[in-house]
């Protein structure tokens, strides 16, 4: 079993922890995964580490609370315990020395994100750092990832934090104003990382993209992680969770993404009523930490 050691509120919903798992800890590559499971009845669940300590023995993830196990997670406190965590799970991120690279964070991608952006950075490269979510609450790891990257970039929808806008306009800025990028790495959400790849093709920019948002058990075995990539059916909690973005296919992805609403809605529902929440959204349930 895992201990939860540290648990802080980022906003409303986004929740970061620190759990013990030294042998993961030490094992642990940019890119990869955990999948954790909170008792006999929980579903299992893959996460992006977010950062990791070896010589501690922790990792932290930082989730936000969403559906039914995100939000069961979000109410465990430090001293409780996790009933197992799987990993690490996926193929590293390939790290060299490119030139310049832009990684860009959407919302809670910059979680996985950070590790990716440390690692190109000790190979030697410049590193610009964009992020970008709906509003200043959402925007998460800033001082984390001002460490990590020589440049950083900040973005929001509504114009509340830095510069109002999206994370291609702050992408297609540097293009234009001549800034020589060798390669693109984006995680966040589906469209987001369809419109980075859009941007990018367009100027023959290597684009790589992060497709863990899909999947399911982590083991290859449920098949719901399926997409295309260049015509072939990849599976992206084994053979990724990252892919060339200029040939992934994004609309049969956000398709998939779809299959399970219905299910998942019923799932959270049943749960907050378990919990006491009259309202179906379940936002009177999720008390803010102190």
């Amino acid at each position: 079993m895992n201990e939860i050691l540290k648990k802080v509120f980022l906003s409303n919903s986004v929740v970061e922890m620190e759990i013990r798992d030294p042998k993961i800890a030490r094992k642990h590559r940019a890119g990869q995964f955990i999948i954790f499971k909170l008792h006999e009845q929980g579903e299992r669940i893959p996460l992006t580490v977010a950062d990791k300590d070896p010589e501690k023995g922790t990792l932290t993830i930082i989730f936000q609370q969403v559906g039914k196990s995100t939000t069961e997670l979000g109410g465990m406190n430090p001293g409780m315990f996790l009933l197992d965590l799987v990993g690490p799970l996926g193929t590293p991120t390939h790290i060299e020395k490119y030139g310049t690279v832009v990684c860009i964070g959407g919302g809670i991608g910059t979680a996985p994100i950070h590790p990716i952006t440390q690692a190109m950075k000790q190979a030697g490269n410049e590193v610009i750092a964009i992020l970008g979510a709906r509003n200043k609450e959402l925007i998460i790891m800033e001082d984390k990832m001002r460490k990590a990257s020589d440049e950083i970039i900040i973005t929001t929808d509504d114009g509340s934090y830095c510069n109002k806008g999206f994370v291609t306009d702050s992408l297609k800025s540097l293009i234009q104003k001549g800034r020589k990028i060798d390669k693109v790495v984006a995680v966040g959400p589906v469209p987001m990382m369809k419109a980075v790849c859009k941007a990018t093709e367009e100027y023959g920019i290597s684009t790589m993209v992060s497709l863990n948002p899909i999947m399911l058990d982590g083991t290859g075995m449920c098949g719901a992680c399926r997409v295309s990539v260049g015509n072939e059916t990849k599976f992206v909690c084994v053979d990724g969770p990252e892919f060339d973005g200029h040939k992934v296919d994004f609309d049969q992805l956000m398709k998939r993404q779809r299959m399970y609403v219905t299910q998942e809605r019923e799932a959270m529902d049943k749960f907050m009523y378990r919990q006491g929440c009259q309202n179906p959204d379940g936002q009177k349930c999720r008390t803010r930490g102190e």
